[in-house]
């Protein structure tokens, strides 16, 4: 997108993103999202994210978040554990490696810095 925009979080249509099985700590998390804004060189990145349930492992980006809805504990390795839900902001650094307990289907809207 070129120009200025609004968009409606919560009823916003997401498409699936698979993860990757060796992610996949326990359950059967399924996740979907959307880019809604890309600068030029690909360097910043906003969207939203969802997942659902269950246990994953992930290597962070800069990533700045707000949750919309649901809840996880993200435990940051050699960092804190976070505590999130709707209404909370969250920022992950480059390199974080995470867990992620999705406790409730979490949905956030995200910037991301590359």
């Amino acid at each position: 997108m070129t120009h200025s925009f609004t968009l409606h979080i919560p009823d916003a249509d997401l498409e699936p993103e698979p993860l990757a099985p060796g992610q996949i700590v326990s359950g059967e998390p399924e996740v979907t999202g959307k880019v809604v804004w890309e600068s030029a060189d690909g360097r910043q990145i906003r969207g939203i994210w969802q997942i659902t349930p269950g246990v994953v492992t992930d290597t962070e980006a800069d990533e700045l978040f707000v949750v919309i809805s649901g809840s996880a504990t993200i435990e940051v390795e050699d960092g804190p554990t976070l505590t999130v839900g709707p209404g909370d902001m969250a920022v992950l650094r480059a390199g974080d490696r995470t867990t992620w307990t999705v406790h409730e289907t979490l949905r956030k809207a995200y910037a991301i810095n590359l």
